[in-house]
């Protein structure tokens, strides 16, 4: 069986940006306009603030949670009252600067974003082509600074695309968390996995839980593929519990895609089926060999039936009627006869 592949998270390609000193005499991008909307109605300490642009064959939406010290001059109104406003919000690529109105519970306006020189002259003295003004706006948007780089260059990405650079950001993968990864033993993990690991919430402390169940280096798409299907470290530890310690990643992505949860082992170790192995137990829930059925057989004489032959009689469909007017007929025949005459049409 496949599990369900990670999800890869990829932007429109846009250029690593570099480090260098700024050059004052190259042309700066020009400005970009758009509108904001801002809510101070969250339950955190932040307020929601809503960019939107639109051009010929451009638009661009961007909506997250801000801390209000970050905007420079935001000043919350304490009325209904719609009041005239303005403040800004610096970051290493550009300023962006908000004007229009707000009221107590927020406001909205247009604003103006100014590309940051330093930042388009580190870029271009790179060798690189300049970036056009939407690609800085981006990178200002999501926070994407030349310390962020200079961080991540050493932690060992020193090549990171800048699609990947933003992707990074939008997900929250700050260089604290890969460090923290790093410490685990995750040092080569691409810049895509990372985004994977943040989108599906693999994080540190999971790991480190699995570590400790005696899974030491899970791949990153087998730690991704356990958090796609609910391989928890309490469902490791429940199977654990019964047996089934250390099964393979593979396996236990299996048991959960398929349903083979400790509520049906420990139905079937009631039942005598005390270490089936763990592709068997797929196969019972693939082919819907249930506890009911196994113990419905035993009543019927049918004691310690080996797995190969409760899944043949699923696969073959002989139902319980089938197999209790057969053995009417005939006290001692067999499970492997029953399925037999099943198949060719014989009773």
């Amino acid at each position: 069986m496949t599990a369900i592949r990670p999800i890869r998270f990829r932007l429109t390609p846009i250029l690593l940006l570099a480090f260098a000193a700024s050059s004052p005499g190259l042309p700066l991008p020009q400005e970009l306009h758009g509108r904001w909307l801002l809510d101070f109605d969250r339950s955190d300490d932040q307020v929601q603030l809503t960019m939107k642009r639109e051009s010929p064959g451009h638009h661009s939406e961007s909506s997250w949670g801000v801390r209000p010290q970050d905007l420079r001059g935001l000043v919350r109104p304490t009325s209904a009252a719609e009041t005239p406003a303005r403040f800004e919000l610096v970051r290493d690529a550009g300023t962006v600067t908000f004007e229009g109105r707000l009221d107590s519970s927020g406001g909205s306006g247009r604003f103006r974003f100014a590309p940051s020189r330093d930042f388009a002259a580190a870029w271009e003295a790179s060798g690189r082509p300049a970036l056009t003004s939407e690609e800085i706006y981006a990178m200002a948007v999501h926070d994407v600074s030349r310390q962020f780089i200079a961080d991540l260059a050493a932690l060992g990405y020193r090549d990171a695309p800048g699609d990947e650079l933003l992707a990074l950001r939008i997900h929250g993968a700050t260089a604290a968390w890969i460090r923290e990864l790093q410490v685990l033993g995750y040092t080569r993990v691409t810049l895509d996995d990372l985004v994977s690991f943040r989108i599906h919430g693999v994080g540190p402390e999971g790991i480190r839980q699995m570590q400790a169940l005696g899974y030491p280096k899970l791949s990153a798409d087998d730690l991704v593929s356990f958090r796609i299907h609910g391989v928890s470290p309490e469902f490791v530890r429940a199977m654990a519990s019964l047996g089934y310690e250390r099964v393979p990643g593979d396996d236990l992505v299996a048991f959960r895609i398929h349903g083979v949860s400790p509520e049906f082992v420990r139905a079937f170790r009631d039942l005598g089926y005390r270490h089936v192995a763990a592709e068997d137990l797929v196969a019972m829930r693939i082919h819907d060999v249930a506890p009911e059925f196994v113990r419905d057989l035993q009543a019927l004489g049918y004691k310690d039936v080996p797995v190969d032959d409760l899944v043949s009689l699923r696969i073959h469909g002989v139902s319980l009627d089938f197999v209790k007017r057969t053995r009417d007929r005939d006290a001692n025949v067999s499970i492997e006869e029953i399925v037999s005459r099943k198949i060719h049409g014989r009773r």
